[in-house]
Order: structure tokens, then C-alpha cells, then sequence
């Protein structure tokens, strides 16, 4: 629902009736929406200041400094060289980076000169590749495999009031052979390679990195990925499929810094394995590792606001829980996907519309993923880091 967003909302007044807050007291009551930092913060590090922004205004030495007027848009800007000053981009690749400045498209999108605006993938497109990554499916859990016991439903203004409403655990029986498929054995060897709390450094053994490998090895032999990398090769962002693993590896296992260490955190650790910070639950939107931890007495499962369509696995669920300690105000996460799936339309939508909601369409019905990029570092020429992606639980 709207409700479940920051945006336009960064500083309202505290709204009992939205799902999470947006308003400046919420990172102290852990109530805040997902993307409330992401839209809602000013940075605390103070940025580099750019080499032409420390003369005085008026001054003549300053080659093209009418730019920096407005270093966020595209004014004057189009087609010019990639420069990695800039804090934004708008020369004929960046819709492929999901670097452009936010008026790129008004402004430098129609010129002849770009051979495609970022919007090139259209909504008809994603919902058909969607509808073919979820036909193909085959590692998924079967309606046998899992029995979930999802108790009570609240309303979302109740899910910042932290009470346990499910004295059951949310897993009653899962059908453990899956976990021995080779997708999700690759998946498991990858969750104890974290620090789930930020400002504490990852630092990956070589071990750890040919974990990161096998998986990747192992998602790329599904029938999946191998849709998903046909759909992206035919729409020309990827060459090939060496280049698009690679890209992957970056993107989710890329190591960018949320707390004050370096290299505290990724996408992958923060989708799948889930983090902590300033006292909450952030990421954490895999069912493999809610089992998991919810069999070790870690997680406890307090209720849930919204429960899919669907009526055979993948099915979506957004829930409330307590994972060690922590509060998590709504966790979306597929239950009984495969890893390969969740992967797969998570980097669709990344590559597609990044940092914007991503329509999709499983089994006849309407899903959507949001994701967000990475602003404050990047890879190759400019790429964006995957900071998060999530299932859009409609409660409507």
C-alpha cells in the first residue's frame, strides 16, 4: 500500500494509521518505513566538496561552472563525456547504469542522439518475463513441502506496537530435502558469512569467496536464469553471460559501507540474511533464513498484515517479527521460492527500474519489487550497488 513508503512523505506529522513513519522521531522508536533513510536523511558524512564550488561565486577561473548551479540535473548536460565528479550522469549509458540524473529523461531523453531512454523495458515485457521465470520455476517447494501456520492478521496501523499475536511459530513442517538441492545448499553456505550489525567490517576468506562463486555457478544452471539472462541479452544489456555474472557479483556482493567501518554490508547480506541497525531489524525478506533462525529460537514470529493471492508456492507474506532481539515492522518475503527465483526477479527489477517500484506478474496476478540503489559509492564506470529490493505488500 502507499503507506508503506516514504516518499512525499519525508517529515509528516506521526500517522497512527500508515504502516511505518516518516516523520524525524522514528529512527528513535524503529518505526521508520524501509526507505525512510534512503529518502528521508541528510547525510552525516559531509561530501567532498566539488574542486570549482570552493571559489567565490562570481569568480572567472571556474571553467563551466553555470554546471554546478544545479549538479543534480541534466541542464546543458546531455551527452557530454562520463565524468566521475558528478553526482549524477547524462550521457547515452547511464539508463544502463541507473546513473542518470532524475531529469534525464525530460531533458536528454528525446534526442536522437540516445540509443535508448531508460525506460526502454516496458511493463509488458516484465510482466511476460515474469510470468515465464515463474512457470520455470522447477526448485521450488511443492504444496506438500511446506506447512506455514500464519495465525493472526492485524491491521497495519498496528504494527509498530511490538506484541506477539502468534504464539505458534510461523513454520509448522518444512520438507528439509529441498534444502539439498544444489541452489539452495549454495543459498545456506552464503548466510553464516555476515555480521548482521552494521559498522562491523566483512572481511570474506577466500573460502568465503568461492562461496559466493558456487552460487552463482549454481543459480546460472536454472532454467531461471538462464530465462532471465535470454530476456536481458535481448534487450541488449548484456553481451554475454560471463559479463552478466559478473555484474551480478558486483552488484549483490559488492561490499559498501552503512555503518562507520568500511565494507560493512551488501545487498545480498541485507536482502537475505538481514542486518541490524540502530536497534532494528532492516533487510531480512528470505523465508529459507526465517526458518532457519525461527528452528534455533532466534526469530519470533509476532503476526502478519497482508498474505498473497496465490495458493501454491511461491506465496508472498509480510510480517511482523523479533529476530534475537530486534523488531522487524513488516518483513515481506516470497515463502517456498526457490533462491534462484527470488534472485532472479530481484535483478530483473534492479536492472530494469532502478530505485523505482517494478511491476510484475506471477502465475495471473500482479506483484511488484521495489528496490533501491546504493548513492553513496560505485562500481566499474559508475554502477549502482543494490542497497535493498522487496516484494510491495498491498494491503489494499
Amino acid at each position: 500500500g502507499k503507506m508503506e513508503s516514504c516518499a512525499s512523505r519525508c517529515n509528516e506529522k506521526f500517522n497512527r494509521d500508515a504502516a511505518c513513519q516518516c516523520d524525524r522521531r522514528c529512527p528513535r522508536h524503529g518505526d521508520c518505513c524501509e526507505d525512510y533513510e534512503h529518502l528521508c536523511t541528510v547525510e552525516e558524512e559531509p561530501k567532498e566538496p566539488e574542486p570549482f564550488l570552493e571559489l567565490e561565486e562570481g569568480t572567472e577561473e571556474a571553467p563551466g561552472s553555470h554546471l554546478y548551479l544545479a549538479p543534480n540535473s541534466c541542464r546543458d548536460r546531455c551527452r557530454e563525456a562520463f565524468d566521475r565528479h558528478q553526482p549524477c550522469h547524462c550521457n547515452a549509458r547511464c539508463p544502463e547504469f541507473g546513473n542518470c540524473c532524475n531529469d534525464f529523461e525530460r531533458l536528454c531523453g528525446h534526442d536522437e542522439g540516445f540509443s535508448y531512454s531508460s525506460d526502454a523495458i516496458t511493463k509488458e515485457e516484465l510482466q511476460s518475463i515474469s510470468e515465464k521465470i515463474y512457470r520455470v520455476d522447477t526448485n521450488k517447494a511443492q504444496k506438500e513441502d511446506i506447512i506455514i501456520n500464519s495465525q493472526n492478521c492485524i491491521s497495519p496501523s498496528e504494527t509498530r506496537d511490538q506484541v506477539d499475536r502468534c504464539p505458534e511459530p510461523l513454520f509448522t513442517y518444512v520438507n528439509e530435502k529441498l534444502f539439498s538441492k544444489p541452489t539452495y545448499a549454495a543459498f545456506i553456505n552464503l548466510l553464516n558469512n555476515y555480521r548482521r550489525a552494521t559498522g562491523h567490517g566483512e572481511h570474506f576468506s577466500a573460502q568465503q569467496l568461492a562461496e559466493q562463486d558456487a552460487f552463482l555457478r549454481e543459480v546460472m544452471k536454472t532454467a531461471v536464469m538462464k530465462e532471465l539472462y535470454g530476456f536481458l541479452h535481448s534487450q541488449n544489456r548484456y553481451s554475454s553471460e560471463q559479463e552478466f555474472v559478473s555484474d551480478l557479483k558486483n552488484m549483490w556482493f559488492g561490499l559498501y559501507s552503512r555503518g562507520n567501518e568500511e565494507g560493512d554490508s551488501s545487498g545480498f547480506e541485507h536482502v537475505f540474511s538481514g542486518e541490524v541497525k540502530k536497534g532494528k531489524v532492516t533487510g531480512f525478506h528470505n523465508w529459507i533464513r526465517f526458518y532457519m533462525q525461527e528452528k534455533e529460537g532466534l526469530v519470533d514470529y509476532y503476526s502478519h498484515i497482508y498474505d498473497g493471492p496465490w495458493d501454491s508456492y511461491p506465496d508472498v507474506l509480510a510480517m511482523q517479527f523479533n529476530w534475537d532481539g530486534y523488531y522487524k515492522e513488516v518483513g515481506s518475503a516470497f515463502i517456498g521460492s526457490s533462491p534462484e527465483f527470488e534472485f532472479a526477479l530481484y535483478s530483473l527489477c534492479f536492472i530494469a527500474r532502478p530505485g523505482k517500484v517494478c511491476q510484475l506478474s506471477l502465475g495471473g496476478y500482479p506483484l511488484a519489487i521495489q528496490t533501491y540503489t546504493w548513492d553513496k559509492s560505485t562500481y566499474g564506470n559508475g554502477k549502482k550497488y543494490i542497497a535493498t529490493a522487496y516484494v510491495v505488500s498491498s494491503t489494499q
